[in-house]
């Protein structure tokens, strides 16, 4: 068996999946010197010519042989195909190689293997970052950079693990924040799929106007960028809603309530009250620009989580 180096500049690295996260990660890891071999795993014959042809990728290979004898396994596929191809990876790699994956969902995912004889060398996780678009077309250089990652469940994995996949979010210039899966897909629900399914409700919505040709001619930015998440694609958020439903439905039902209270104070012409949610709104600047971090809530699970600058 050769031997798995541990040189965070001499990495080979396995990326499964080359759409926008795996394109992207591809093309920091590689720019960044921490990747010095990179192998793509890709079943769509087409991506995988581009993702070549980009210079995502060293090479193509299958899942059998991309796996073996590499020292990082990046798995970047719709959360449904994740808990399909993840235990097929962990009984394939060797002793020494370290996985993780970059679904959106993570409590399934864990449940699924936390029996496996190589869980500890599995560390899930999630960059917070990514666009509408998809395919290895789609990759960015600098996708990731500033933003947070997210390690689920650490203390299940093997320190030198967590180590590894920690080095790689910093080379991809990302902060690493630390959570349980389950408080996780609490999180995200928020987010990020809530964001992610008003958008398709209202871009369903403004299709249903008989006048939508109209409306569309006067859309400008704010519109465009509001409804900008309804292109994302349906592969992927489709299964993401179905593995979080439970903390979705919380966030729509939140969100809805919200929304009831806003048409309710239209409705009965209690425009004092508008002003006042339009201004409890308007609270989320200073939030959102860390002038008031002290306001930041999301009930118990931010004020676990623990930031490591990179």
């Amino acid at each position: 068996m050769k031997k798995i180096s541990r040189k965070y500049n001499q990495m080979k690295v396995t990326i499964i999946g080359l759409g926008l996260i795996g394109g992207s990660i591809a093309r920091d890891l590689r720019k960044s010197g921490f990747a010095t071999e990179l192998v793509g795993i890709e079943t769509n014959e087409e991506h995988a010519k581009q993702a070549l042809e980009l210079g995502l990728v060293d090479r193509i290979e299958n899942l059998e042989t991309g796996v073996k004898n590499t020292d990082l396994v990046v798995i970047a596929i719709p959360v449904n195909k994740v808990l399909a191809v993840l235990p097929k990876v962990l009984d394939l790699i060797d002793s020494g190689t370290t996985v993780t994956d970059m679904g959106s969902t993570k409590k399934d995912l864990v449940d699924s293997v936390a029996d496996h004889k190589r869980r500890k060398n599995f560390i899930p996780s999630h960059p917070m970052s990514g666009t509408e678009d998809s395919g290895p077309g789609a990759a960015l250089e600098g996708l990731f950079k500033e933003k947070i990652a997210i390690l689920c469940d650490q203390e299940d994995s093997g320190p030198q693990h967590v180590a590894l996949v920690e080095k790689m979010f910093q080379n991809l210039g990302m902060d690493i924040a630390y959570m349980t899966s389950d408080e996780q897909d609490h999180s995200t629900a928020f987010v990020s799929h809530l964001p992610h399914a008003a958008a398709f409700a209202l871009a369903n919505a403004v299709q249903a106007k008989e006048d939508r040709n109209i409306i569309f001619d006067l859309a400008s930015g704010g519109f465009r960028s509001t409804v900008r998440l309804a292109k994302s694609s349906g592969s992927m958020w489709h299964p993401i809603f179905q593995q979080n439903r439970k903390y979705v439905v919380e966030s729509l039902d939140v969100y809805i309530k919200h929304l009831t209270e806003f048409r309710d104070c239209m409705r009965d012409e209690d425009d004092e009250k508008m002003w006042d949610l339009i201004r409890s709104a308007n609270n989320i600047r200073g939030i959102l620009e860390g002038e008031n971090p002290h306001l930041v809530k999301n009930e118990e699970i931010l004020t676990k989580l623990y930031t490591k600058k990179s």
